[in-house]
């Protein structure tokens, strides 16, 4: 499984979490009994990762959103935004610029023009703000 496929089947399972009242190893038993998404240890160790930090990472998303408050951010974007930014500040293999690129190509795949827009002005300006950011630090 290559690392966008990864990462897709993470958003999957952290959109659908927005739905049910499920928790994530609920979900990843669902994907797996009904063959949907292939649900490796990459994929759970990113979910798990997501849920465990979002309070945070919700802290972030509504800080670097001007225009929307959290809960008038549509699930996809959130679901999106919550996936980038954990993998920019705790994947120390993932570089900021890759989650972006990433981040928007989801959007592009699962949302509408503005949704693209959107993901990518949270994003752009939390990178602006911590570009000179390196190493450990800008995973902490």
């Amino acid at each position: 499984m290559t690392r966008h496929e990864t990462r897709e089947c993470a958003f999957y399972i952290l959109f659908e979490m927005q739905f049910q009242e499920e928790t994530p190893e609920a979900l990843f038993q669902i994907a797996e009994e009904i063959e949907d998404l292939p649900i490796s240890d990459a994929v759970k160790e990113m979910v798990n990762g997501v849920v465990m930090h979002q309070a945070e990472l919700d802290e972030i998303i509504s800080a670097y959103s001007t225009k929307r408050v959290l809960n008038r951010i549509p699930k996809i974007n959130l679901s999106i935004l919550r996936l980038a930014l954990y993998e920019i500040r705790y994947d120390v293999q993932m570089p900021m610029n890759a989650a972006i690129s990433e981040a928007i190509s989801l959007a592009k795949a699962y949302g509408y023009q503005e949704d693209i827009s959107f993901v990518n002005g949270v994003l752009g300006n939390y990178a602006r703000d911590h570009a000179e950011e390196t190493g450990v630090e800008s995973h902490a």
